[in-house]
C-alpha cells in the first residue's frame, strides 16, 4: 500500500475505514441471520426437522462468541487487514459450498463450523480495535455505530433472502450471501490500511502529544490469548459481563435471531412479512445502538445498561402471551 493511495481523505480517512468494517460486520451479521431465513425452506427441501437445522446454527453461534478472544490476538499479530481478508474468504466458502450439500452434517460444516469462525472474526472485537486504533476522541459514537451494523445486516438482509428463498429457492440465498462475502474481499484489500501511521496521519482527534498507535503483539498467541481470560475470570465485572451478554447473545441471536421466523409461520404469517417484522427490530435496533453509543460518552454504562436489559426482559415477558392476531 501507498500513502498516496489514501492520503486525499487527510485525517478524515478514519472514516473510510469505518465504512469499510461497517460493510464487513453488516455481511457478518446477514450471514449470522441467514440460518433464520432457511429454516422452513430446507425443512421443505431436504425434510430436515427444525431440531437439526437449529443445531447447526447453535454451532456458528457457539464458534462465534468463543472466536473473539483469539480473533482479538490474532489481529494484534497478523493486522486487521489479513485477518478480515481471511474471515471473508471463510465465509465466501461456506455460502457458496453450502448449494452443493444434501445431508445434515454438511449444514454443520458450512453454517456451523465455517461460518461461526469466520463471522466470529468479523464481530464486535474487530470494531473495538479498529476503533482504538484509528480514534482518539469519538470512541463511544464510532462503536455505536459499527455495533448497529448487526441492525443494518438484519435491515437490509433479511427482508431480501426471505423474498428469494421464497421465489428462487435456498440455494439462490446462499448464494447472494456467497456473493456479497465476496465482494468485500477487494474493498477491505485495497482500502483498509493497518494502521493510520502507514500512511502518515495519527488517530481521529489526536493530540500533538499522544503517543504513537501500538507494535503488534508477539509471542504464543494461544498462550496470551488464555493468560488474559485467566486474568479476566479473576475480576467479578468480567463475570457479571459475562453473564449478560450470554443472556443477551441467546435471546437475541439463539431464539428470535433463529427461530422468529419459523415461529411466525406457525401462527400463519408469510415468511416474507415475518422476515419484514425482524427488519422492523432492526430499524429501532439501529436507532438504539447509536444512540447507546453517544450516552455511553456521556452517562454512566452500568445504568443504560440496567435500562436496556429491563426493556428487553419486559418485551420477552410478553412474547408468549401474544397471539401474533395484529399480524396475520
Amino acid at each position: 500500500m501507498t500513502i498516496q493511495r489514501h492520503r486525499p481523505f487527510g485525517q478524515n480517512y478514519a472514516f473510510v475505514v469505518v465504512a469499510v468494517v461497517f460493510l464487513a460486520l453488516l455481511a457478518s451479521a446477514g450471514m449470522r441471520a441467514t440460518p433464520g431465513v432457511l429454516m422452513l425452506p430446507l425443512g421443505r427441501a431436504f425434510g430436515w426437522s427444525r431440531d437439526s437445522i437449529s443445531s447447526a446454527a447453535a454451532v456458528g453461534i457457539l464458534l462465534y462468541g468463543l472466536m473473539g478472544p483469539f480473533a482479538a490476538a490474532l489481529m494484534q499479530r497478523f493486522g486487521i487487514r489479513r485477518v478480515l481478508l481471511v474471515a471473508l474468504s471463510v465465509m465466501t466458502l461456506a455460502a457458496a459450498s453450502s448449494a452443493l450439500m444434501s445431508q445434515p452434517w454438511q449444514l454443520v460444516a458450512t453454517w456451523g463450523v465455517l461460518s461461526g469462525a469466520g463471522t466470529g472474526c468479523v464481530a464486535v472485537v474487530m470494531g473495538a480495535t479498529v476503533v482504538g486504533r484509528w480514534f482518539s476522541s469519538h470512541r463511544g459514537l464510532m462503536m455505536g455505530l459499527l455495533t448497529a451494523s448487526t441492525a443494518t445486516g438484519t435491515l437490509i438482509f433479511l427482508p431480501g433472502l426471505a423474498a428469494i428463498a421464497e421465489y428462487f429457492g435456498w440455494q439462490a440465498v446462499v448464494l447472494t450471501i456467497a456473493a456479497v462475502s465476496a465482494v468485500l474481499i477487494p474493498l477491505a484489500w485495497w482500502l483498509l490500511p493497518e494502521r493510520p501511521s502507514d500512511i502518515g496521519l495519527r488517530r481521529y482527534g489526536a493530540t500533538a502529544d499522544e503517543p504513537a498507535d501500538a507494535g503488534a503483539a508477539g509471542g504464543n498467541l494461544f498462550a496470551l490469548t488464555l493468560g488474559v481470560l485467566r486474568n479476566a475470570t479473576r475480576n467479578g465485572t468480567f463475570w457479571l459481563l459475562f453473564a449478560t451478554f450470554f443472556v443477551c447473545g441467546f435471546t437475541t441471536n439463539g431464539l428470535i435471531g433463529t427461530h422468529f421466523i419459523a415461529l411466525c409461520g406457525d401462527h400463519g404469517i408469510p415468511e416474507v412479512r415475518a422476515a419484514g417484522l425482524l427488519a422492523m427490530m432492526g430499524i429501532f435496533d439501529l436507532v438504539g445502538t447509536t444512540a447507546s453509543g453517544w450516552l455511553t460518552d456521556r452517562f454512566d454504562p452500568r445504568k443504560l445498561l440496567f435500562v436496556y436489559y429491563g426493556l428487553r426482559g419486559l418485551s420477552l415477558m410478553y412474547l408468549p402471551y401474544s397471539d401474533f392476531s395484529f399480524y396475520s
